[in-house]
């Protein structure tokens, strides 16, 4: 019998003072039995960083035709992609194909570094492609927050995450890997 995804409830409050973005969103997560908490923590975090009323969470992990989070306009055209963890460059060539904007959230500790040098050697300059890296601690901690219902607070500025709940508190800090816009 296989495992079904677990549900998790979370009302987010996001104060994105670098965009002007004020909002809160009432989310439901569904965490594949593969996922981490931390995973499924980044994901909510990278939700908050490119929060707007059309970004959504997909079937993630589980299909391989789309990204863990996505933005489509009304016209049904992908804005925004956004990956989690170290995906190959074929996957990343693949979503710059089909989005006006590609965003990669990597985490893995020691593993980033060589997959962001291999990745970016087979890339080579790409225009709207984001690459961000979590440290593994930071990563690590975010699994502080899980609760099958959470009520959290977002708060951006100066590039700097600020997520709380009524007992903690965190900063992360995404370190830009590689960045162009045009």
């Amino acid at each position: 019998m296989a495992l079904s995804a677990t549900i998790f409830k979370t009302q987010l409050q996001i104060a994105d003072m670098d965009r002007g973005y004020y909002a809160e969103h009432r989310l439901t997560l569904a965490r594949h039995p593969s996922e981490t908490d931390q995973r499924m923590m980044l994901r909510l975090i990278m939700f908050a960083l490119f929060a707007s009323e059309t970004l959504r969470f997909t079937k993630g992990i589980s299909t391989q035709d789309e990204p863990d989070i996505w933005e489509i306009d009304h016209a049904n055209e992908i804005q925004r992609w956004i990956e989690l963890g170290l995906p190959d460059s074929s996957r990343i060539k693949k979503a710059i194909g089909r989005a006006n904007e590609v965003v990669v959230c990597a985490y893995g500790g020691r593993n980033v570094d060589p997959w962001w040098q291999r990745t970016k050697n087979e890339l080579g300059e790409v225009k709207h492609l984001k690459v961000y890296e979590v440290s593994t601690d930071q990563y690590d901690g975010l699994a502080d927050f899980v609760a099958r219902t959470m009520n959290l607070q977002c708060t951006i500025q100066d590039g700097q995450i600020w997520l709380t709940n009524d007992r903690l508190s965190r900063s992360i800090d995404l370190q830009i890997l590689y960045s162009r816009e045009s």
